[in-house]
Formats: structure tokens, C-alpha cells, sequence
């Protein structure tokens, strides 16, 4: 059984999964350019190491949280990075959200080194990471998902092989556009029930059991009312996951006009300097075009 872990990509995602296993009785060894990240680990039991060739060379598996598909080569195919260090028959398993291309291509060089590795990216936000509730997708071999699945059962309640190395990731840029959809769609809704007079508490309670109703909706809203834009999945990390998507889509001839326009969004919500916000923020384009802002437990106040 794999008891010795490396764990790189300490972020608002990465942070929680790595306490999480740590709590579940497995050595962690962790890398992250923040340092403050670092030390919260290590307090909680963690041993820090300098790179994630150090990391690799003490672990038989390697968990990457990172930000972007660049962010993940270099990681992995860097001098000081994974596969510099990696054992034969050590297991990669990517967390990321990137694309399928880079997955492949990382898969690929993992296997010149006898490593196996699985795209193995999560939906849940920072919540779902907190509470170990978090939906993980995996692409990759039955056997070495076999093999690490207890520990992806650490870090998420649903953890599903959707197929070969490439199809976790491709299943995430698909959870990526009704995600972030659903929250536009609810952000017009909003937007127009609050210009419009309604209470939207009460316009909240009486939709919440309908066909309305979705995790988005429970999540996003009371946040959305409360003004409460900190991020558990920033606009700048959901607008790269959406760019990812209409990359994909275009090379494979799939028209995807509603994602498009999100897209447009995203990059208003940048010009608007909101990149940061949680990806809830969204609603912050349409208040902005209606001049309206909602607001909890009072008349809804036009800019």
C-alpha cells in the first residue's frame, strides 16, 4: 500500500487536499513557491522539501495541484522537476484543470521513465476540498487506478475512471462550461428579479426546490447577497479553464456559441479588475450593465 506521499501545489485547492490526507494517517512530503503554505503544512505534520525532484526521488506517488498546463510542465518535465527525480514505477497523478493535449504529452515522457501517470482534475471548489467532498475525474490505466483510488476516496466522495489519460481532464473543461454557465444563468435571473422588485431571499426559498435548484445555486447565492466575492475558484482560474475549453472545442469542430459569450464575460470581468473574485463575481457584469447591485435583507440599491 502507498503510505508515503509528495504532494506540490498548495493553493486554495491544493492546501486543504494535502491536510486532508495528512489527517488520514499518510506521510506528506510538500513542495509550493509560497512558503507560508509550506510552513502550515509542515506544522500540521508535513516535511518540506526544496523541489519536486526531492519530492520524487522520496515518493512512490506525486500529487500536482497546480494552476495551469505550464505550471504543470515545468513541475513535471522541469530540470529539478518530478520526472528528474521519479523512481521506475512511481505514479504521477495530475490534479490540475488543463488540457488533454499536455496530459497526453506528460503521460507520454512519464512512460520513457517507466512512471505511470493519471489526469485526475476535481470539481467541488474550496468547500468540496475542505470537507473531502470533492468529484475527482480520472483518466488513465484501470490498474493504477485501482491502485490509488483509496486515496483519491480521502480527498472526494465521487471519484470516477472516465477512460484513458486525457479524459479526466476533457471531463473537467465539460463540468467547466455548466458550472460556469449555470452561474451566468442564475446571474440573469438575479439580476432581473432584483430590478424587477423581488425579494430575492424569498425568490430564493421558492425556486431552491424546483427544477432551479442546483449545488450552484445553494453555493453561489447566499455568497452573491451577502457580497461576499472571496475566492474558492477565482475568475482568473475559471476564465483559464473556459479559454482551454474553446481551444479544444475549435480543434475538434464543436461550436460552443453560449460558452463564447461566458468567455467575453470573463474578459470584461478582467478589464473591470476583478480577476480574483470568486467566480460568483460573475454576476458583477450583468449588475453592472442593468446598474443594480444585490444586496441581503434590503430593497435592491441602482447604482
Amino acid at each position: 500500500m502507498i503510505r508515503k506521499i509528495g504532494f506540490i501545489g498548495l493553493g486554495i485547492m491544493g492546501r486543504p487536499m494535502a491536510l486532508n490526507l495528512i489527517k488520514a494517517g499518510y506521510t506528506l512530503l510538500v513542495n509550493d513557491l509560497d512558503q507560508q503554505a509550506v510552513r502550515i503544512l509542515v506544522e500540521a505534520g508535513a516535511t518540506a522539501k526544496h523541489t519536486a525532484k526531492e519530492i520524487a526521488e522520496n515518493c512512490e506517488m506525486i500529487i500536482t495541484m497546480l494552476p495551469a498546463s505550464t505550471h504543470v510542465q515545468q513541475v513535471v518535465l522541469g530540470e529539478k522537476g518530478v520526472l528528474a527525480g521519479a523512481k521506475k514505477g512511481s505514479i504521477i497523478v495530475d490534479m490540475s484543470s488543463i488540457t488533454a493535449t499536455v496530459s497526453k504529452q506528460l503521460a507520454e515522457e512519464a512512460a520513457k521513465k517507466d512512471v505511470d501517470f493519471l489526469d485526475a482534475p476535481v470539481s467541488g471548489g474550496e468547500t468540496g476540498a475542505i470537507n473531502s467532498s470533492l468529484a475527482i475525474m480520472v483518466g488513465g490505466k484501470k490498474e493504477i487506478f485501482e491502485k490509488v483510488s483509496p486515496i483519491l476516496y480521502v480527498l472526494g466522495q465521487h471519484v470516477t475512471l472516465v477512460g484513458d489519460v486525457g479524459c479526466g481532464v476533457t471531463a473537467k473543461l465539460a463540468n467547466q462550461i455548466i458550472v460556469n454557465l449555470n452561474i451566468a444563468a442564475m446571474s440573469e435571473a438575479l439580476v432581473l428579479a432584483a430590478k424587477a422588485g423581488i425579494d430575492i431571499e424569498k425568490m430564493f426559498q421558492a425556486i431552491r426546490g424546483g427544477f432551479a435548484g442546483s449545488a450552484v445555486l445553494e453555493e453561489k447565492l447566499p455568497k452573491i447577497i451577502d457580497r461576499n466575492f472571496v475566492p474558492g475558484g477565482t475568475i482568473a482560474i475559471n476564465m483559464k479553464d473556459i479559454t482551454n475549453v474553446m481551444n479544444t472545442a475549435h480543434e475538434i469542430d464543436v461550436p460552443l456559441p453560449l460558452t463564447s459569450q461566458l468567455l467575453e464575460i470573463f474578459h470584461a470581468l478582467k478589464a473591470d479588475g476583478k480577476l480574483q473574485d470568486d467566480h460568483g463575481g460573475i454576476i458583477q457584469y450583468y449588475e453592472k450593465v442593468a446598474n443594480i447591485e444585490i444586496k441581503r435583507s434590503q430593497v435592491p440599491v441602482n447604482n
